[in-house]
């Protein structure tokens, strides 16, 4: 799937997404060799994910190690074109989910969710400083099972686990993330759950037989 194509396919939800959606296509144009990559200090395409349980009544969500809140999974593009890809990836490797299902905020269309520009401050990073840039964000809505074990990745969070949506303010301590996580959490409680996905629920299933059967322990936490 071409990030290009479902840029310019996705029709913004307000004038927020409308003028971020514009201005990534401008730095696209502008930086055609870059933008994929982190070459580019300036901006970079990177994709992320809003992770919701079956009742849509909990997030999966980890303890950013640099940015030291609750925050959504994601990560750069590094040269890859597919961001739904990129986005799938960067929630397993963070949370040690194996199953996910992409949930379409609109049936038949493009499964990205929404479009933003996001600022990172300067920070350190693997004993490096990276200096201030910006995020060019696709982001995509997925449903995975609570009942699947769960890790840390340790060079990146402290912490995986399944939050409650009414908790998401006492949690997050970004105030500039709050209203991109409620938008998003705004879509995934309106998008239909699915019953009748089969192969989904047998894979789940197996996967939780699996962790039983090995003793797998997890380092998560589960707040009510």
């Amino acid at each position: 799937m071409n990030y290009i194509q479902e840029l310019k396919a996705y029709h913004p939800r307000n004038a927020q997404e409308e003028a971020d959606r514009e201005m990534i296509l401008s730095y696209i144009e502008t930086f055609p060799d870059t933008i994929l990559t982190r070459e580019n200090r300036f901006a970079h395409m990177t994709a992320a994910s809003m992770i919701f349980n079956e009742n849509r009544d909990r997030v999966l969500m980890i303890y950013h190690n640099i940015f030291r809140s609750w925050s959504w999974t994601g990560g750069h593009a590094d040269g890859d074109t597919d961001m739904l890809y990129v986005a799938e990836k960067e929630a397993k490797e963070e949370t040690g989910i194996r199953h996910l299902r992409v949930l379409k905020a609109e049936p038949g269309k493009y499964p990205m969710a929404a479009v933003d520009v996001l600022p990172v401050w300067g920070h350190v990073k693997r004993g490096k400083y990276v200096s201030a840039h910006l995020h060019l964000n696709l982001s995509y809505l997925f449903e995975a099972d609570e009942a699947e074990a769960l890790h840390i990745k340790e060079d990146e969070n402290s912490q995986v686990g399944w939050i409650p949506v009414a908790r998401l303010r006492e949690k997050v301590t970004e105030p500039d993330m709050i209203p991109v996580y409620e938008k998003l959490i705004s879509l995934g409680k309106n998008i239909k759950r699915n019953h009748t996905d089969q192969q989904y629920k047998t894979a789940i299933q197996n996967s939780c037989k699996i962790q039983e059967n090995t003793g797998n322990s997890t380092k998560s936490v589960l707040l009510r």
